[in-house]
């Protein structure tokens, strides 16, 4: 069977991603040399060069497929539960305990923000999870789950306070401890009776 040449950019493409996530975590960015990525992954460095121009652009490529198995993991935690608030509290649970995993406390919560720089990484998050955050407190908000409020300034202040937390956890904080905290702070969502 012939490879086609789409196959083997593909492969390679994957080949990198792959080697540069496990360097890029087990190592932290300033530490990892692309040339090495590529021998490691079996490739040489232009095409290395040729995939992502530098060792940014792979980490870049890298740091955004992070977030989106991150928020895929957020979801499937979510769709385990019938109920919107469990769905919410489970989703936002999930992303907490990421912190615990190395590619994410390293990759995303570490390095990126110095990496890319705050508004890249600002502008990534918002597109792998805020946005999902908001649809989420919109849709509670609208069912009457949750006090009736402007959604944006409360998913930056949840964003925000939940990335701060998966930051905390990931350099030791614990985890239990920060989980039981946001229950407490998401109940606070909650209308009055």
């Amino acid at each position: 069977m012939t490879v086609s040449r789409a196959e083997q950019r593909a492969a390679t493409r994957r080949a990198l991603l792959t080697e540069g996530r496990r360097q890029f975590a087990a190592d932290g960015y300033h530490h990892v040399v692309l040339a090495e990525v590529a021998r490691a992954a079996g490739v040489t460095k232009g095409a290395a060069y040729h995939h992502f121009d530098s060792k940014a652009g792979l980490f870049r490529a890298v740091v955004s497929e992070v977030q989106q198995e991150l928020g895929e993991r957020v979801a499937a935690a979510a769709e385990r539960h019938v109920d919107p608030w469990e769905q919410f509290r489970a989703g936002c649970r999930a992303f907490l305990s990421a912190g615990t995993d190395p590619a994410v406390r390293q990759i995303l919560l570490l390095d990126a923000p110095t990496v890319l720089g705050w508004e890249e990484w600002r502008a990534m998050d918002e597109e792998a999870s805020a946005r999902h955050l908001a649809d989420a407190l919109t849709a509670l908000a609208s069912a009457g789950i949750i006090a009736d409020q402007p959604v944006e300034p409360l998913t930056r202040l949840l964003s925000g306070a939940m990335n701060e937390a998966a930051l905390w956890i990931a350099q030791g904080g614990n985890a239990s401890a920060a989980e039981q905290a946001l229950d407490r702070l998401l109940t606070g969502l909650r209308p009055t009776t």
